[in-house]
Order: structure tokens, then sequence, then C-alpha cells
């Protein structure tokens, strides 16, 4: 039996706990076998991402706990006769803030487009409105699923969709505006769930994550982030956004020269490894995940 129900609607603005009280209890009715709730509740898959309580049974939650010392960052040599697989994920750094992720199912995903996905029209797209490299007004009106990161109306985006093998969700973080001040919860994280891995794309993101964030993002095993170090944040705000993650594989993006890459894979804790690639394409697994934190370079941006 697959985990997904019909969810209750979670009030706009609720905490971190609110939400985690009323995903545990929708998970209850699963695993109980009981009928699902009227069919005005919207259906929602049950992200297996989020950290909810200790004592749901196989659950793996986030950590952002240090690691064991290790020695200093240090090169890795680039991984080869990598080979997709059922449970491979195959990701494509396409330039600035864009990669085309492929899932086992064949559904193709584009973050932050701006009208070029690196390949065939992709089946979903992810966009953010800080700058206009990182969204269009003219999709491709063969995409699917155009997923924009921020809202209408003054209600922030609130995405949470089952794309057949992959589930895509979005936690919203505020944004600078061009003269002065934030707008809410103009941009996106967005996490795609897909073959029992965690996948983060920061966006353009501006500010760090505290506790709201952590809670409602969960488990990351390979993030996105930027880390050009003026237009979205600090070097050394990304560096403490990577080190609070913990993600296993952490993917520079949105840096425009090798010499801000330089000085950001220069500032990481002595825990991360950093591995150069000379190819742009990488498959990810949960099996072959790193043991510790590290920081792919994939070639472009």
């Amino acid at each position: 039996m697959g985990l997904s129900t019909r969810f209750p609607v979670v009030p706009r603005g609720a905490g971190p706990c609110i939400r985690a009280t009323l995903f545990l209890l929708a998970l209850t009715v699963v695993l109980a076998g009981a009928a699902p709730e009227p069919a005005r509740a919207q259906t929602y898959a049950a992200s297996m991402c989020q950290a909810v309580a200790q004592s749901v049974p196989g659950a793996r939650f986030a950590s952002i706990a240090p690691l064991p010392d290790r020695p200093g960052p240090r090169l890795r040599a680039a991984a080869t006769g990598e080979a997709a697989s059922a449970d491979t994920v195959t990701i494509t750094f396409v330039g600035h803030s864009t990669f085309r992720i492929e899932t086992p199912a064949g559904v193709v995903i584009a973050t932050d487009y701006a009208g070029y996905s690196g390949g065939g029209t992709p089946t979903v797209v992810t966009m953010n409105h800080a700058h206009s490299s990182h969204y269009t007004d003219h999709p491709d009106p063969g995409i699917e699923h155009v997923l924009r990161g921020w809202g209408t109306d003054g209600e922030p985006a609130d995405h949470h969709i089952m794309v057949e093998d992959v589930l895509i969700r979005n936690v919203t973080t505020d944004v600078r505006r061009w003269g002065s001040g934030f707008e809410a919860d103009g941009n996106s994280i967005f996490i795609f769930e897909v073959a029992n891995l965690c996948i983060g794309h920061l966006g353009h993101l501006h500010q760090l994550l505290e506790g709201d964030h952590i809670a409602l993002i969960g488990r990351l095993d390979v993030v996105m982030i930027a880390v050009d170090g003026t237009y979205t944040m600090s070097q050394q705000a990304a560096v403490d956004v990577v080190d609070k993650l913990r993600a296993r594989i952490v993917l520079p993006m949105h840096y425009f020269s090798p010499a801000r890459l330089s000085q950001f894979l220069s500032g990481l804790p002595d825990d991360f490894a950093i591995d150069i690639r000379s190819d742009p394409t990488m498959q990810v697994s949960l099996d072959s995940l790193p043991d510790e934190p590290t920081i792919i370079v994939l070639p472009g941006y």
C-alpha cells in the first residue's frame, strides 16, 4: 500500500509543529488502513524527507549535528563508470541555476527555468523571479507542469504534487527587492523526492535558513546552492547554510567565474570533501551517496 492519503488542509502560517502533527495524524490513518477523508480535502503524497517524529517505524531523519572530526577539505578523484539504473537519478548542470533532473520513470525537471533546459522539452519546470535569468513569462507550451516559486494576490506559492515517481514541494523564503526592503515569500526552495533521495534546489536564496525552514525542508541528500556571494547571499552565509543542512552532496551553482567558486571552496568546513568533475552530468542513488558531505563541482557557471 502506497503512503498517500488525503491530508487535512494546513492553515497558512502554521508552524512546523502544527504541520508535523497533522502529517503524523494522516500517516497514522494510512498505516491503520482507515478510510480516507471526504473528497473535499486535497490529495497529498506523504513526504519521506521531513523529520516528523522519532517513533515512525523505518523513517529516516534529518541531522544537522556535526560529523566526527575528519581531515581537512581535499580533492577527491572524479568518479568514473557510473551507470543509470532503476533507483538512479541523473543530474546535469545546464548552467547558472538550471539543473536538468531525470528520474527513473523518465520525468524531466528543469530548475530555475528561463527558457532553456539543456535538451528536449522538460516535464516540469520550476522558476524563481529574483532576476529575469531565473524564470520566463513564456514557457514552452509543451511543459506539463510550470511551478512558479512566487505567489499571487498576497499568497505565497504552495506546491505539493506527485508526477509519476517524484514528489515535488516547495518551502518559501524572502528575497531582497531591487530598491529596498524584502519581498516576503518571493523565493522558493524546491524539493524533489524520488528514488528514496531528497534533492533540494535552494533557488535565489537571500537569507540564512533557521529552525522553521529546516523543519519544513527536512532531510536533504543533495542540495544545489548559489555561491556567487553578491546577488544572492555572502559566501560565508552560503557556507553556513550547507554546513547546517549537512547534505551528502552539495552542487554549487550561480558563481559566474572560477575565481568566485575557489573563494567559496576555500571557506568550507574541514570535514567537506571536494570532487571536481569534467562531465556536467552525474548519476546519484541512495547507495552511491558519499560517506561525508562532498562538494561536487560540475563544469559550467
